[in-house]
């Protein structure tokens, strides 16, 4: 199951670099994951400062 990003996200592209997937690319208003590229690494949980990456349900 891919990982998401919240509101909470500040867009600030730590989780972007981090992603080795290369998953994640800037939204609109936020940054976004791609679920068809997401590995369900979790680097991204890791590097994100506002804990606004979590597993999607």
């Amino acid at each position: 199951m891919a990982h998401v990003i919240s509101d909470e996200c500040i867009s600030c592209g730590l989780c972007a670099d981090e992603c080795p997937a290369e998953a994640i690319s800037e939204g609109e208003d936020k940054y976004v994951v791609d679920p068809d590229k997401c590995t369900d690494c979790g680097s991204c949980t890791e590097i994100c400062p506002t804990e606004a990456i979590t597993e999607a349900e």
